[in-house]
């Protein structure tokens, strides 16, 4: 590995053509390896002089912690005794921030900054959520829904919190004539009872008399499970989140294996299928863990709980109107640093609203201080939420703007928004003394990431970084600089360091392998493709040849990204990197590319991610129908040989677009693709769909399996038989659909020892030279 302080070039310079080695598909399918390994994640060292990051290793899954100074110089890989001295990511600062506390490998340490690494946990649990307690001094962690503390002053390590899902076992038993009776008419057997009770109340009674004695359990009763769980900094108070404990799970399935190292068929466990198991509702409790007494906070207090957004649709299916209040998830809870203030996140099971609730501790009851609310659903990202320091202002995530901004509003007030625009803010991240938020933002062009910055009292957002295609970013621990990860087209992510107030970024790191950059690479053009159906313009990554000739019309070869919810239209390095070389290939063959982020694609605002509800499948075909016009006006396109393929999300568009436009797209390969939404999990197609029982129609609109009958043309159809996202059960059943209608031009290619996301070059190879035959067959 090789380091540059001076700018790193995206792409070699170009060579004379006789010099290019040739780009084959085996190479463009190869294990990564070759290309070099990303910096998967980085970390500053606490004293900021250091950054640590993890690579993987080449021939191996493993990945190695390295470190390099920020200052300049090599990296080197951190071995031996010296993993035992290093700093781990995600720390936590006292409010002096003099010192910090972290988890590594599962178990506590705290440094004095400049000092010596100390050690508090050494044990089989696994710790998380370290932190400072409100003393400024002791630490607190969690272990499980367990919670602990650790003084500086006894070096001893002590229960705070033992919540349990169990009776206890000192309440009085529940009221029962026969066993009254009996010790009526037995005075031994009421004596008996009677040294029984006391002996517990004295045992109760000394130990809340001694300091020297741990925590007693909390007993919550035997009727719920519990889900998580969050202790306030000062210990007197424990939030507990419970679900009930016997709810139904919804039938499960059972994937047949093949392939396997018993050399007999196997099956493994895999999910329910969406509306099967609808997420149970949660239930937050309030421990005072100095009266040793809980209370239930009810929910009642969010506004919009009892009303139900889904009615005209439970009327049309014929249920039961909707009574009481609606189920909620809990989400996040946060802590103020003294704390004196806590609030939480609940989320509606219906996915339509989210709230931010403070808890008055005193009263037991939830105060709201935000709702969100959608009539299609709340979005996966954009939730991020907590305290600023003083523990008076809380700041989050919103896209009640139609995009994601930051906010922030003293509980009680109204809100203020610190940032507006067509463009999205993500992952904040708050300046020592909270006076001012970074975070990433796309201003200039929607796939255009850098770093950004804001006062907390609101004014000129300002770009600290000029990178492009920043992927996250981590304050120093004196807040002056930004440990970055930044990435291009042909760039794995790499490493950099910027001062916040601004100037250049230094680029630390170039983990590329000499025989990948010794290639010249075809970068993609950014264009907006013109939208005849509403949607403005629809950003795309474009790849041809830099001079098209006269006259000639080119075969167009349309990619699908997957996910749905993904962002490919970007100056980073691209999840399909592997894709990205392909097109390459096409060009190269004669064929013009165009890869869309369609609409329900990321980075693009709230209407343009909802613009699928209850119509998955429909605006984006009518944005894809819209590029292959682009391409035959602006590209030279031919309008007669068009194909599309992808993967997922892509796969199921690829089915879409032969199935509804058959007169438009000759050729398509649908790769591990879901072909009827009943069968894909709840998490997902519950946000966008409903239930089938709820809104069949919606389903039945947005399934590709309901189209089988319009298909023409040629099909490839690639599943790996382990895949346990989009089971290969859907490609079958789409296959025995094909039969029973007597099609032709199609094929099932199967790999057995691939899931969702192939991991071995051999099945990347075969599935993409189907897919280039595919093209060579049809489209030429």
């Amino acid at each position: 590995m090789r380091l540059r302080s001076a700018a790193l070039a995206l792409c070699v310079a170009a060579l004379p053509a006789a010099a290019q080695p040739t780009l084959t598909l085996d190479q463009a399918m190869a294990h990564p390896d070759w290309i070099g390994p990303p910096v998967e994640s980085a970390w500053w060292s606490l004293d900021g002089q250091r950054a640590n990051f993890t690579l993987k290793r080449e021939g191996s899954p493993v990945r190695d912690t390295w470190t390099l100074a920020v200052s300049g110089g090599e990296p080197a890989k951190v071995e031996g005794a010296a993993l035992a001295e290093l700093d781990a990511a995600n720390p936590r600062f006292d409010a002096a921030r003099r010192q910090a506390v972290f988890v590594r490998n599962g178990d506590v340490f705290l440094r004095v900054l400049g000092g010596p690494l100390l050690q508090l946990t050494r044990s089989a649990e696994t710790e998380a959520q370290p932190r400072f307690g409100a003393d400024g001094r002791s630490v607190v962690w969690r272990a499980g829904n367990d919670w602990f503390r650790w003084s500086p002053d006894t070096r001893l390590v002590q229960p705070a919190a033992l919540p349990r899902a169990e009776k206890d076992p000192a309440a009085a038993p529940e009221a029962d004539a026969l066993r009254d009776h009996q010790l009526r008419l037995s005075a031994q057997l009421a004596r008996e009872k009677a040294f029984r009770d006391a002996q517990r109340e004295n045992a109760e009674a000394q130990r809340k008399a001694d300091p020297t004695r741990a925590a007693a359990p909390v007993y919550l009763g035997d009727k719920i499970v519990i889900a998580d769980t969050a202790m306030s900094p000062d210990g007197r108070w424990l939030l507990v989140v419970t679900e009930p404990k016997d709810a139904a799970r919804g039938r499960g399935g059972k994937m047949p294996k093949y392939v396997t190292e018993s050399g007999y068929e196997e099956a493994e466990d895999v999910r329910v299928r969406v509306g099967r198991n609808p997420p149970q509702g949660h239930k937050l409790v309030l421990v005072d863990l100095a009266a040793g007494s809980s209370r239930e906070l009810a929910l009642a207090a969010l506004p919009g709980i009892s009303s139900d957004p889904l009615a005209d649709l439970r009327k049309a299916a014929g249920q039961e109107p909707f009574k009481g209040e609606r189920a909620v998830r809990i989400g996040d809870i946060a802590w103020s640093d003294d704390g004196g203030s806590v609030a939480v996140m609940a989320r509606a099971v219906d996915n339509k609203d989210r709230w931010i609730a403070t808890v008055d501790l005193a009263g037991g009851k939830l105060v709201p201080a935000h709702r969100l609310t959608d009539p299609a659903w709340i979005n996966w990202n954009f939730n991020e939420f907590g305290w600023l320091p003083g523990g008076r202002t809380l700041w989050f995530l919103s896209e009640e703007s139609g995009y994601s901004h930051l906010y922030t509003v003293v509980p009680g007030q109204r809100a203020n928004r610190l940032t507006s625009g067509r463009w999205e803010a993500s992952s904040p991240q708050w300046s020592p003394d909270g006076a001012t938020a970074y975070f990433l933002c796309n201003r200039a062009w929607p796939g255009d990431y850098e770093v950004c910055a804001v006062p907390s009292t609101g004014g000129e957002v300002r770009e600290v970084t000029a990178l492009d295609g920043v992927e996250d970013f981590t304050l120093s621990p004196d807040g002056t600089r930004l440990l970055l990860r930044w990435s291009a087209h042909h760039t794995p992510p790499q490493l950099a360091v910027q001062a916040v107030a601004g100037g250049e970024a230094v680029k630390l790191t170039d983990t590329r392998r000499d025989d990948y950059k010794a290639r010249q690479w075809l970068a993609p053009q950014i264009v907006q493709v013109p939208s005849t159906h509403g949607a403005g313009t629809v950003w795309a990554k474009l790849y041809r040849p830099e001079t098209l000739e006269p006259g000639r019309k080119y075969p167009v070869v349309m990619f699908v990204h997957g996910a749905g919810y993904l962002q490919n239209v970007h100056a980073r390095w691209p999840v399909y990197f592997r894709e990205q070389m392909f097109h390459q290939l096409l060009v190269e063959r004669g064929y013009v590319v165009l890869d869309m982020d369609f609409r329900a694609s990321e980075g693009y605002g709230r209407d343009w991610r909802t613009a699928i509800y209850q119509r998955m499948g429909h605006p984006e075909l009518e944005d894809y129908l819209d590029g292959v016009k682009y391409m035959v006006a602006e590209h030279q396109g031919d309008a007669a040989n068009v194909g599309i393929y992808g993967g997922s999300y892509g796969g199921f568009m690829s089915f879409m677009a032969l199935f509804r436009e058959p007169g438009v797209f000759k050729a398509g390969a649908a790769l591990r693709p879901v072909t009827d939404w009943t069968s894909y999990n709840h998490e997902y197609t519950s946000n966008i769909l409903n239930t089938p029982e709820l809104d069949p129609e919606a389903f039945k609109r947005s399934s590709p399996i309901e189209y089988v009958e319009n298909f023409r043309g040629h099909l490839l159809i690639s599943h790996g038989m382990i895949d346990d996202n989009v089971f290969y059960q859907d490609s079958v059943r789409l296959a025995q659909r094909l039969i029973e209608l007597r099609k032709h031009n199609w094929e099932l290619a199967s790999y057995p020892l691939e899931r969702h996301a192939y991991q071995h070059p051999e099945s990347w190879y075969d599935q993409y030279r189907r897919i280039l035959e595919l093209f060579e067959d049809d489209l030429k």
